[in-house]
């Protein structure tokens, strides 16, 4: 596991020290939990493209998306 030097304020330090040690644990596993919540509760909040593709990969099923596409570009120049 990489190993990795941070600055940290004062009172955060000693948050995570009077946390650490209430938990039992080492202060590096509360700032390792932590930072997993974050990365999943980003994901959650705006998923990558690659998670947004695969999961509404196949969902279209109204015939050729590039028909409708264009059909729908086609009615943009047409005035009413």
């Amino acid at each position: 596991m990489p190993r990795t030097i941070i600055s940290l304020e004062p009172e955060d330090k000693a948050w995570l020290d009077k946390v650490a040690k209430e938990r039992h644990v080492p202060m590096t596993q509360v700032v390792r939990e932590a930072i997993r919540r974050m990365r999943e509760e980003s994901q959650r909040e705006s998923p990558g493209l690659d998670v947004i593709l695969r999961e509404t990969s196949g969902i279209w099923r109204a015939g050729d998306g590039l028909d409708y596409q264009r059909a729908m570009r086609a009615e943009w120049g047409q005035s009413k």
